[in-house]
């Protein structure tokens, strides 16, 4: 069988999915091929430069080599400044490559103004049209080459972002014309949204065979006549990854301790709303998993991938300290308010947390189930400052209970704890289309298409898009305690290049 990841998604580390599959079909010792076409199909363009007419393409051409050996070698992480310049050089060589199409391709995203990744009608015309896709010169040619020298009985695609959608799609027409007998099935992130929605139907029959929901491996075994145990978790594999090149400074070696949330309580998630369940590993076995995997890939940095690293991990990883420095995203959590557990994980390698603060404001953070207390959030913000350890801090505007006064009030907050806050991701909410908490809300399309996964709504309070966007762009934004933090975020990849500068 051949399982590829499709462009486009950051390239900045192996594909997590996949490397679970691969441990999982190893484990049962069946032949299989992993493909990253995501990277491949990034340096193909990034190879097949463009017009070259304005001054900005031709400098950021003329230092392609230069640019990708500093960024791959750690030297442009040094300088903040340095690092943006060879960034956006080497997006705009990505932006100007060869062919040109109506819409955009940059390092991490792929838009296509023809087609909607949101609409069936558009994936279908896609994978009908694979030539007009920016990446066919690519696909076409490595997938003549797999399917002849590999001859799949089976060819699987990981969609977990709507980025690669339409590149999933036009890459599977391509197979499904020049080997029809071939057996294509969809899993991931994005495939699981999908299949969540009240009252599915398929509109892929005929060129999908199978649509997967949550971990892919149960199923491939079970195409091989196996019957595994759908609690067992598979060690990830990474060797089929370890020499390619991702856009990072050394090897990332990106982990998933669980699936789903374990709090699994905030209004208008859309892992509530999907009801995902919450799949944890042991916490020992995490800890067994990566002192196997460290050795083997020798990475610059561990990325724990859960939504929410839970208390009893993250503990485990104080006593229990990896032979990496590793970050990842947790809740405010008690523990936080302890500064010697914060001091422990430092000391356990932790080198930044991602942290959902969301608001600012206590009341809005209680309509929203999320837990948090505002007194309890300062105190860990200042504990994790003093243990040394960078937060990324992740903020939501346009909730259905937040108006201006409200919205205000998190300005305050995250400027009284400017020393505190390392990196911020400001967002604007999105309604999940089948949250629950959604049923008593004037609603409309948010995208026009019957795979939108959000909905516009009327703010019960008059806090509508326009107004939150003013209020970021004119007042948030400006504030002299924000501006420099906002500056500090690294363009495209953020919080997945963010560790490197703490």
């Amino acid at each position: 069988m051949l399982i590829i990841y499709p462009p486009v998604a950051k390239p900045s580390e192996p594909p997590a999915g996949l490397a679970k599959l691969a441990g999982a079909l190893n484990y049962h010792h069946i032949r299989h091929q992993i493909l990253d076409a995501n990277l491949e199909a990034l340096y193909h363009r990034i190879n097949s430069p463009g017009d070259s007419s304005d001054r900005w393409t031709r400098r950021a051409t003329a230092h392609l080599a230069s640019n990708l050996a500093t960024l791959l070698n750690g030297e442009t992480f040094t300088n903040l400044d340095c690092y943006k310049r060879t960034v956006m050089d080497l997006n705009r060589v990505v932006q100007t490559a060869r062919p040109q199409f109506d819409g955009t391709v940059t390092l991490v995203n792929y838009i296509d103004h023809r087609f909607s990744p949101v609409q069936s009608a558009d994936l279908i015309l896609a994978a009908e049209n694979p030539e007009q896709n920016p990446f066919f010169e690519y696909f076409s040619s490595r997938l003549d080459g797999l399917l002849q020298e590999r001859q799949p009985s089976l060819i699987g695609f990981s969609l977990n972002y709507l980025s690669q959608a339409l590149c999933g799609f036009a890459m599977a027409g391509y197979i499904r014309k020049k080997a029809p007998g071939l057996k294509i099935i969809l899993g991931g992130g994005l495939v699981t949204s999908w299949l969540s929605a009240p009252g599915w139907r398929n509109p892929f029959s005929g060129l999908i065979d199978e649509l997967i929901s949550g971990p892919g491996e149960y199923f491939l075994l079970s195409t091989q006549g196996l019957k595994p145990i759908e609690e067992r978790n598979y060690r990830p594999d990474y060797k089929v990854f370890s020499d390619l090149r991702y856009l990072s400074p050394g090897f990332i070696l990106p982990y998933s301790a669980s699936s789903g949330c374990y709090w699994n309580r905030c209004a208008f998630c859309p892992e509530f709303a999907e009801g995902n369940r919450y799949r944890p590993i042991p916490p020992h076995k995490v800890i067994g998993d990566l002192e196997a995997l460290i050795p083997e890939t020798n990475p610059v940095l561990v990325h724990l991938l859960d939504n929410a690293l839970s208390p009893a991990l993250l503990r485990q990883l104080c006593r229990h300290p990896i032979p990496a420095p590793w970050y990842g995203f947790t809740r405010f959590i008690e523990e936080l308010t302890d500064l010697d557990f914060c001091l422990a994980l430092k000391d356990s390698g932790c080198r930044m947390l991602k942290l959902g603060l969301e608001s600012g404001d206590q009341t809005v953070l209680d309509s929203m189930g999320k837990g948090i207390n505002l007194d309890k959030a300062s105190v860990a913000l200042q504990n994790l400052k003093k243990a040394g350890v960078a937060t990324y801090v992740y903020v939501l505007f346009g909730t259905p209970a937040e108006d201006h006064f409200r919205a205000g009030q998190t300005l305050d907050f995250i400027a009284l704890h400017h020393r505190a806050i390392g990196f911020l991701n400001l967002a604007i909410f999105n309604l999940p289309v089948y949250s629950p908490d959604s049923r008593n809300m004037e609603t409309e399309d948010f995208y026009e298409g019957d795979l939108s996964l959000y909905r516009q709504f009327r703010h019960p309070l008059g806090w509508q898009r326009k107004k939150v966007r003013q209020f970021l762009d004119r007042e948030l934004k400006r504030h002299p305690a924000i501006a420099p933090i906002l500056r500090l975020n690294p363009p495209f990849f953020t919080s997945n290049h963010a560790p490197f500068f703490c």
